[in-house]
This record gives structure tokens, sequence and C-alpha cells, in this order.
């Protein structure tokens, strides 16, 4: 079946608004890994993926603006006080995009597949959704990543109204739209960084042993 989904109809978000806390409050995306911060590897990994690009940050928005000017991605941050959340980051990403399709990673998953936006948008087309998400995992212990996902700019009122009614749970959102999933069998690829010592490790390893869960 023929994705008619182009990348010119999508934007990319990294998602690099959290707090950071299980990090000691650190910015993750800036923290280095194999010689570049960690967002630099999601821009990297995500722009040719997407026709435009966006970062969004609510510290140190001058340090994300200047790694992703070689990507001429735009620093957007949340339009929502006190770090709601990575929905609140999907919100202002499908605020400000000016694309049909917003595709978003978080910032601290610098191994995240090539093909995920194509594979994303195909699943999507073919179930219907208004949604779709990455899955990893087999037989009853499946794991859904909501923040490897793509989402049509249409579900802004939604979201808008879920945040509004104090809604922060990311699966308790896509519950209540239409979500296609998509599995990848490569898990290693969705490793997302939550302390220094998971840094470390899949710096020197390439993989984190004991993953947290989101």
């Amino acid at each position: 079946m023929a994705v008619s989904i182009a990348p010119q109809q999508i934007t990319g978000l990294i998602l690099a608004g959290g707090r950071g806390s299980r990090m000691g409050h650190v910015d993750k995306g800036l923290q280095a890994f194999r010689g570049k911060p960690l967002a630099a590897h999601a821009l990297e990994r995500l722009s040719p993926q997407v026709h435009c690009l966006a970062i969004n940050a609510n510290r140190h928005e001058n340090d994300y603006a200047a790694l992703g000017a070689e990507f001429h991605a735009l620093v957007w941050p949340d339009l929502l006080s006190d770090f709601p959340g990575p929905l609140a980051g999907l919100h202002s990403g499908l605020t400000h995009c000016s694309t049909d399709y917003l595709a978003a990673v978080p910032c601290d998953s610098p191994l995240l597949p090539a093909d995920l936006v194509a594979r994303l948008a195909e699943r999507m087309e073919q179930n219907n959704a208004d949604a779709a998400l990455a899955v990893t995992g087999h037989y009853g212990q499946q794991q859904r990543h909501p923040v490897f996902c793509l989402l049509k700019k249409t579900l802004l009122p939604l979201l808008t109204q879920f945040l509004q009614d104090d809604g922060r749970k990311m699966e308790r959102w896509f519950a209540g739209i239409r979500t296609a999933e998509v599995h990848f069998d490569d898990e290693t690829a969705f490793s997302n960084v939550n302390t220094l010592q998971e840094l470390h490790a899949l710096e020197s390893t390439g993989k984190i042993e004991k993953l947290e869960s989101e």
C-alpha cells in the first residue's frame, strides 16, 4: 500500500521540555553522548524523515536554538506553565506547526530508527487513525512508547481540552483517540536516558540493561 503522507507534510518535534528530575535536574537534551548533545543526535536522525524541525524546550532556549541552527529548527516552549509534561510539548508543537502532521521524539533517545516516521505514517493510513505510536516487545510484554508518535494537526482542540481538564498522562490521552500501534523489533533504538548512570551505560555498551518505564 502506498503511503500518501509525504515527509513534506510533517513537522518533526524534539521533546526537550522536561525537568530532568531523575538526572539531578540537569537539562537532559544537552548532556553529551558520543561527543555531541543527546538532542543533536535526535535532530540528525529525525531531520531526513520530516519537512522541518522544532525543539520543545523550557530551559536553555538559546543553547537549543544554537543546536538547532544547522537544521533551521525553531524552539517552541510550552504554552502551559509549570512543566506539565510531554503532552504540553505536543500541544505546543501542534499549535505552532504549519504542516498537517507532527512527528515527536524525545531528546534522550539518540538511537531512534531511521524509518520511524515512514512506518508510523504507513500504519496511520492503513488504520485510518488520527495518531500512531511505536511499540516494542512480544507476547504480553509489549511496551508502548507514546513519546515516539505521529499526530494529525486536527487533534489540537482535543488535546487542548484534555490539558484544560488537568489531563497529564500520555497513555490516557492516546486511549481516547484513534491510535495505531507500530511494532519495532529493535528495542535498543528506543532506549531513553533517565539517569547519568543510564547515559554512561548507553554510551559504553550501546544499551541500557534496566530501562525505567516512563
